[in-house]
């Protein structure tokens, strides 16, 4: 029997095939310290459901966060030392949380959504001609990361035209999780968080002074007002627009990516969505399931306690595994492999569970569903270019991929 000490969690190996040791994790040690930190893995699904219902027992706010040492070792970065710990939207916890989310809602809703369906398609038309009529590129660079951004960008109310400078940012921001990020590298980080925050905090004062009492238009115009009216501080306002920029980008970026990959490697599947593109929607949750977006979140532990069997201390952390709870095989029968047709594909973890699901779901899922749609609407095959094989990202927090060569045939 294999046990979790036999892995290196920060080895590149293990994070870019993270799969096994997840397996190990849910058989031998669903609740897992971390070698010399204060970090607890949380593998199996129920525990972690059992988290996200003890709200008075872990926070979601981010005090701290793995990085690894000068000699590969697992640390804890304190985020005290950056200034403080995160505690927007996703971070929050009862009341802010609530008052975070209202405010967002109005421009998440199944409506709006749907409404941006037509400038996407454009978008991803646009993006994915130019790929096609060369016969191969990465479609990582070309289509999953700058399509996302505009449309967060779109939904938040900043300029389209940043949309470059907004996508070195959100990946930035999602390096700081990494957890093999090093000290040195995590200062450098750290200051695009900064100029992050100042672009965002420049664009919500302009939105403050530019409310005149009509509906806001977008969520930096209805941050504005939540600042107005003081139920929510500046401060509060830049760090949501920090979560929501960060996500924003990440979510559908590491999930087209993915699911491009593995359509690339499965022809037959490819073709069968191709002939009946009513599949498409199933197939992206299935991609969520197996190669989650997000593959964990951190919790604090408020006070002493316990969970499972393992007795957690007060101020230390546990990380929920989403990606780990997805190929949980008391959940779902045959978890490594695609199954379109599964029972109940929706009842993954990929985007949360419960308070904190997550806002920008039906975003994500709609992008998804149009890039897939237009992709295999206009070629005839494609598959992985063996000049570029597919990477991912080093990075215990995010599933997406760094580089991924397709060759296409139009």
């Amino acid at each position: 029997m294999r046990s979790p000490e036999e892995f290196n969690f920060l080895d590149p190996k293990t994070v870019d095939d993270p799969y096994p040791f997840y397996a190990v994790l849910r058989e031998n040690s669903p609740v897992y310290q971390v070698p010399g930190t204060d970090i607890y893995l949380v593998s199996k699904r129920h525990l972690i459901e059992e988290v996200l219902e003890r709200q008075d027992d872990f926070s979601a706010n981010l005090t701290g966060v793995l990085i690894t040492g000068s000699t590969g070792e697992p640390q804890v970065f304190n985020l005290s030392d950056l200034g403080g710990t995160v505690d927007a939207i996703a971070n929050a916890d009862e009341p802010s949380h609530a008052v975070h989310r209202k405010l967002i809602l109005p421009y998440v809703t199944p409506k709006v959504i749907a409404a941006l369906e037509e400038t996407v398609r454009e978008w991803a038309v646009e993006l994915i001609d130019p790929l096609i009529d060369m016969g191969s590129g990465d479609f990582v660079e070309r289509v999953a990361n700058p399509l996302p951004i505009r449309a967060m960008a779109l939904v938040v109310g900043l300029p389209l035209g940043d949309a470059d400078r907004l996508l070195d940012w959100a990946m930035a921001g999602t390096e700081l999780l990494a957890g093999t990020t090093t000290l040195e590298r995590l200062s450098l980080v750290a200051g695009k968080a900064g100029e992050m925050g100042a672009y965002l905090g420049e664009h919500l004062q302009r939105a403050m002074v530019g409310s005149k009492g009509e509906p806001p238009p977008d969520v930096i115009g209805a941050l504005a007002r939540g600042v107005q009216d003081g139920l929510i501080s500046e401060r509060d306002g830049v760090a949501i627009l920090l979560v929501l920029v960060g996500a924003g980008g990440e979510s559908t970026t590491s999930l087209t990516g993915s699911a491009v990959r593995i359509l690339a490697e499965q022809p037959e599947l490819q073709q069968e969505l191709r002939g009946n593109p009513m599949l498409i929607s199933e197939f992206v949750e299935e991609v969520l399931r197996l190669e989650s977006s997000f593959r964990a979140h951190y919790r604090h532990v408020k006070h002493g306690t316990k969970l499972g069997d393992v007795e957690l201390p007060e101020g230390s952390r546990i990380l929920l595994l989403w990606a780990a709870a997805n190929r949980d095989p008391e959940t779902f029968d045959n978890p490594d492999s695609v199954n379109i047709r599964r029972p109940r594909l929706r009842e993954h973890l990929a985007f949360g569970r419960g308070m904190h699901f997550c806002l920008g779901a039906r975003l994500a899922r709609l992008e998804s569903r149009v890039i897939l749609e237009e992709l295999l609407a206009r070629t005839r095959s494609f598959s992985l270019d063996p000049r570029h094989p597919p990477r991912h990202v080093n990075s215990i927090f995010v599933r997406r991929h760094a580089e991924l060569g397709l060759i296409a045939a139009g």
